[in-house]
């Protein structure tokens, strides 16, 4: 699976996991010089709080387009160090 916003790979993994209906990749396979941290948390029932990041792509900012859980409740475990997107961002096979 590929991650894709403003024509840039951001993310690419044979080992996606998905939960309701979003494709969370590893943060190993994230190009993180396109990440950049945010205030933004959020928080679930059972997976715990979000935190996000910011993604910056050729002078272009989509805010809080990525999110993941850093501590994850018990039921959402298998999502710790993966990270999740929106907001325009594309996920391709």
């Amino acid at each position: 699976m590929k991650a894709i916003w403003n024509n840039q790979l951001l993310a690419e993994s044979e080992e996606t996991i998905v939960v309701e209906n979003n494709h969370y990749f590893p943060e190993s396979s994230l190009h993180k010089a396109f990440f950049k941290p945010s205030d933004k948390h959020t928080s679930c029932p059972w997976k715990g709080q979000a935190s996000y990041y910011s993604l910056e792509v050729n002078g272009q900012v989509n805010a809080d387009a990525a999110w993941y859980y850093p501590e994850p409740k018990d039921a959402a475990a298998q999502i710790k160090n993966y990270v999740a997107f929106w907001k325009g961002v594309e996920i391709t096979e």
